[in-house]
């Protein structure tokens, strides 16, 4: 061990070797321009008003963020209270009889398409929902996260079926056949 040491200490310090190029590239401006406006920095830290900026901005940008994040499921509950207030109760289902026009209030509906619809509640326990033949359609969850398709392009592949819809996390009994679950 001192025989290292005594080695280390003959051949002299060592200095690290780097350009004015390469210490530039690295170090913080002490001004930045951005969208947010002028960021001042003394020493590489942030002044008092940078750092106002920069926090209000993340603010500003978490409130987008829940917004944009909460809009389907303020949306999904909207028509759930909107179907409710109609007389038409969860897990019934809405048959439209006349087709949509540029009056209807939903929007992306087709003008040749006749609808049907349901609110599903499976928060009290499993749901069958059976689906008629040459159908088309889709099952989502309350943020429009998809679920699976029924109809023509679901597993029944038009010929209709049972569909058994269990809530999250459900840890009873499944049926071994009869059903798409």
């Amino acid at each position: 061990m001192a025989l290292a040491l005594v080695i280390a200490l003959s051949t002299g310090l060592a200095t690290a070797q780097f350009s004015g190029q390469t210490l530039n590239s690295i170090s913080t401006l002490d001004r930045l321009e951005t969208s947010l406006g002028t960021l001042e920095f003394r020493d590489g830290a942030p002044i008092k008003e940078t750092v106002a900026k920069v926090y209000d901005n993340l603010d500003l940008m978490h409130g987008i963020e829940a917004f944009v994040n909460a809009y389907q499921g303020a949306s999904t509950t909207a028509v759930f209270n909107g179907f409710n207030d109609a007389g038409i109760p969860n897990n019934e289902v809405l048959i439209f009889s006349k087709l949509m026009d540029a009056k209807s209030l939903f929007l992306t509906a087709n003008a040749d398409t006749i609808y049907f619809w349901s609110n599903l509640d499976v928060a009290d326990g499993p749901i069958v929902l059976e689906t008629p033949p040459m159908s088309l359609g889709v099952i989502d969850d309350m943020w429009f996260n998809w679920v699976t398709d029924f109809g023509l392009p679901g597993p029944d592949r038009g010929a209709g079926g049972k569909y058994l819809l269990v809530p999250p996390g459900y840890k009873g009994e499944l049926p071994e056949s009869g059903y798409f679950v």
